[in-house]
């Protein structure tokens, strides 16, 4: 069913340009030997170390998160602790899916990195989708990023078409490039930002792993292919799209709520088109790293955001690159 799936513009904010995407071409896949090596289950996300989220990373890695920040519109942009806290712990990633942006007017992004940019020599910008649902109650999906340190592919950043309307809000996609080494060196990666409907996320879900199969088709090339989101679904009820073959994802049986009662978000790829993950990740609870009362968590998100970390450096793990062997859990 993955011909079912193609591209369509979507508005696109990086240095206030607005571009218009084009239509799909097929591309070709290499298959690179997995650094971590197999496992007995090589879905299963329990060989990804779980550290926590600092301030700054290493150089010579880059840290991909994922974040619904429930209803982000015009009250919460009014809660000033809660939008200091958001900033900060959006500085904690060099690239951050968002979901579940809500207001008609389009000042919430604008807004919001202009208080990711006011501390220290912060550098980031953002992506963002158009307004999406079949209800009155529509949503966005953005990215923000550090262009210190990844860099867009304007060409490829569109959001997925859906002419049967199988999903609630068609994905946005958009590509990077990690700054630093040289054109042909750098790790590249296509990220799908997606937020499945609550009530009909077991069917969403079995129609993903067709999304993921035409974006590796979309004529960039890419063979690092990451889908991430809200996914209403723990990692036993990931449906067709857990068939990929040597598809994993990084949270496996590990809450990713406020109230640390069930498992929404992930972070997918193949393990082994994917060599530069390093094999760490995890959920980062802020609520305890900012010793939050409950209900002062509760004013940043229901959710908390899912990371994981990856070399600058194409088909190259981290550990490789420095003469060490990353040890998995």
């Amino acid at each position: 069913m993955s011909d079912r799936y193609s591209r369509q513009p979507v508005f696109y904010r990086c240095c206030f340009k607005v571009l218009f995407l084009l239509a799909l071409h097929s591309l070709g896949c290499d298959v690179l030997e997995d650094i971590v090596g197999p496992v007995d289950d090589p879905a299963s996300g329990s060989d990804v170390v779980s550290n926590d989220v600092t301030n700054t990373s290493d150089d010579e890695i880059i840290r991909i998160g994922t974040f619904n920040i429930q209803v982000f519109g015009q009250s919460k942009l009014a809660k000033h602790d809660a939008m200091d806290a958001l900033a900060e712990i959006a500085r904690r990633f060099d690239v951050l899916a968002i979901q579940e942006i809500r207001s008609k007017n389009q000042d919430v992004m604008p807004r919001f990195l202009k208080l990711i940019n006011a501390k220290g020599n912060a550098h980031y910008d953002f992506i963002i989708g158009p307004r999406l649902g079949r209800t009155v109650s529509k949503e966005q999906y953005a990215y923000v990023f550090n262009t210190d340190r990844v860099v867009v592919d304007e060409r490829f950043v569109y959001s997925v078409d859906d002419p049967d309307d199988l999903l609630h809000r068609s994905p946005l996609v958009a590509r990077f490039q990690a700054v630093g080494p040289a054109n042909g060196l750098a790790f590249t990666f296509t990220l799908i930002n997606i937020h499945t409907d609550p009530d009909e996320a077991d069917l969403e879900v079995n129609v993903l792993d067709d999304v993921v199969n035409a974006v590796r088709q979309d004529g960039s090339g890419e063979d690092d292919v990451i889908l991430l989101g809200d996914l209403n679904a723990d990692s036993k009820h990931l449906g067709h799209l857990a068939g990929l073959p040597e598809i994993m994802w990084v949270v496996s049986g590990e809450p990713t709520n406020v109230a640390l009662s069930a498992s929404y978000d992930n972070i997918l790829f193949h393990r082994r088109d994917t060599l530069e993950f390093t094999g760490v990740g995890g959920v980062y609870n802020f609520p305890k790293e900012f010793s939050l009362s409950r209900s002062s968590a509760d004013e940043i998100s229901d959710h908390l955001p899912v990371w994981a970390e990856f070399s600058i450096y194409e088909g190259v793990s981290p550990a490789l690159a420095s003469g060490r062997r990353q040890v998995a859990r």
